[in-house]
């Protein structure tokens, strides 16, 4: 019985890797992320908490943290003005990332009910 319950847990944990990257992100990423989410979703506090926080696990179970500290920086890059902002607009491979981030995100705040 205990070597079959060893087994058990053995072979859950040895499956964790293949459920995606949903734990791989900082706390203090994470908790920045639901910080400026409810910032730009103003609403019941509490309410937000709860939408911004499952809207950070959404993209964290659909990219890895490096692909979401790239897109995001992108992202984020791309809103500047000015001469600056125009030269992370002309690098394509920026737009990309960019748009592969609001699209998660999109995708993520839909899901977790922030319209």
């Amino acid at each position: 019985m205990n070597n079959l319950l060893t087994r058990s847990i053995l072979l859950a944990l040895a499956a964790l890797p293949l459920a995606g990257h949903a734990f791989d992100y900082p706390t203090i990423d994470r908790v920045d992320y639901v910080h400026a989410c409810m910032r730009d979703n103003p609403g019941q506090p509490q309410e937000m908490v709860y939408k911004c926080s499952c809207t950070i696990d959404a993209i964290a179970k659909e990219m890895s943290y490096e692909d979401f500290v790239e897109s995001s920086t992108a992202a984020n890059a791309y809103t500047i003005g000015g001469e600056r902002g125009e030269t992370v607009r002309a690098y394509r491979p920026a737009k990309q990332m960019a748009d592969q981030f609001k699209a998660a995100q999109s995708r993520a705040k839909k899901s977790c009910f922030i319209k």
